[in-house]
């Protein structure tokens, strides 16, 4: 039995509990037992009748809301019940705002506090007036080329004759002839100038990130970013280019054009607009795109490999994009990025959380196929480390995973990994167990007896 996202169980009261109680308030509320351990055994509360008279008071003193407050008993063992409602309304604690993530308690700080504060006055940051900009700040070219885009799907209301102020009204991004973020960060001439990394880094990698060859930095709107990433990416960063025009297109052996395309979109649209520049990694068997800003409330990795809602963290901008037909239909694009490397014959695309964002990494096929052919695997597109593993193992067929760990200053969980991946991509087989060996399959290698 384990705790539950919005359930805390603890033996005694402290008041440092009280940071619990306020990011359940301000997320989806929650429940916290005072006289129950880790595992949810109910544990002696002596001084349970002064707790009662304290906890109420010091919620309402500390945090401006009221909690219902109950007594339970199990087995003779008295325990205390806190039951904290949501609050449509931001809940502080001296001034601090803490915010329920999972299981985790977390602070609000910085743009993250700003999205928080944002969120509870009904607003999102793209949908705020800049009072400082005006429609001189609005690139007509990169407006032209957004409804350029849009008539393949059709979705833009008719835009013929109409003034850049009238569009922008259209696009629900100008209110009293003010322009909101969304309107800079989709066609500003400089929207660099109202908010910092309006940027695209791109990096060619060697063996590892630590291995620099050279780099690309892009700056602009929205809309040039789009266009522009493509065009390095092709003149500098890809092996073989491919036509992003033919976004459903498959590209045997390289990147399917529809995974790129829909992982440079995702990145653009679902950015924290005031953090960090978007990153795009380019190595030899392997692309990744990370872009920062955390999953919403509720949702996790595993949403975004199933069919999900759509919760955009740039509403404006989301809607935007839909209407140019950038995208097609919110919640299906890292279901298109999967697809699409699927029908290609690729690895499964790898999606995780990290420094706060997200990064999805696209891997080549190996040669001969993603399942190496019938009669064994290729070894030259493998990992460093898998390669480590690989030189060790056919140096000494009956190596243990206890001594790969040694060898390797891993621990045997990282080393299982490691081998697993080998094992799928057909380079070694295992027979046995604890007195077996290892059984090398790979092509154009001799096979160990």
């Amino acid at each position: 039995m384990s705790e539950r996202q919005n359930i805390e169980w603890k033996q005694n009261w402290h008041d440092d509990y009280l940071k619990w109680i306020c990011g359940f308030a301000n997320t989806i509320g929650g429940v916290i037992y005072i006289g129950k351990d880790d595992n949810g055994n109910v544990v002696d509360l002596p001084d349970y009748k002064k707790l009662l008279e304290n906890i109420p008071q010091k919620i309402r003193h500390k945090l401006g809301i009221i909690c219902d407050i109950n007594l339970l008993e199990e087995a003779g063992n008295k325990f205390i019940e806190i039951k904290v409602n949501p609050y449509s309304i931001p809940i502080s604690l001296r001034g601090r705002y803490y915010y329920r993530s999972g299981s985790t308690k977390m602070e609000l700080t910085g743009m993250e506090l700003n999205e928080f504060l944002l969120k509870k006055a009904g607003k999102t940051w793209d949908d705020v007036i800049e009072e400082s900009a005006s429609i001189e700040d609005i690139d007509q070219k990169s407006i032209d080329q957004f409804i350029a885009d849009s008539k393949e799907k059709s979705r833009l209301p008719d835009t013929t004759g109409l003034d850049t102020l009238t569009i922008l009204n259209k696009l629900r991004l100008e209110e009293n002839n003010k322009l909101k973020r969304a309107a800079l960060i989709l066609f500003g001439k400089d929207p660099s100038r109202f908010y910092s990394n309006l940027t695209v880094k791109i990096g060619r990698f060697g063996k590892d990130s630590s291995d620099l060859k050279f780099q690309e930095v892009i700056e602009g709107n929205l809309i040039h970013l789009l266009y522009e990433v493509q065009v390095q990416l092709n003149y500098k960063f890809l092996i073989r280019p491919v036509d992003f025009a033919g976004m459903h297109r498959i590209e045997k052996g390289e990147y399917p054009v529809a995974a790129l395309r829909e992982m440079l979109l995702n990145a653009l649209v679902h950015k924290t607009y005031m953090g960090a520049a978007i990153q795009i990694r380019v190595y030899d068997d392997k692309l990744s795109i990370w872009n920062e800003g955390i999953l919403p409330q509720g949702m996790n990795i595993a949403s975004l490999k199933v069919a999900h809602n759509s919760r955009p963290r740039n509403p404006k901008i989301a809607d935007a994009c839909f209407k140019s037909g950038y995208i097609d239909t919110w919640g299906i694009g890292t279901l298109k990025i999967i697809n699409s490397c699927k029908e290609a014959k690729l690895p499964e695309p790898e999606i995780i959380e990290k420094d706060g964002g997200i990064q999805v990494t696209i891997y080549k096929a190996i040669d001969g196929g993603q399942d190496g052919g019938q009669d064994g695997g290729q070894v030259n597109n493998l990992t460093t480390r898998q390669k480590e593993v690989f030189e060790l193992i056919v140096a000494n067929p009956r190596i243990s995973r206890k001594e790969l760990s040694e060898k390797l200053a891993i621990n045997e969980s990282a080393v299982q990994k490691h081998t697993d991946a080998l094992k799928k991509k057909k380079v070694i087989e295992r027979k046995g167990e604890t007195t077996g060996q290892w059984v090398i399959t790979a092509k154009n290698l001799p096979k160990q007896n």
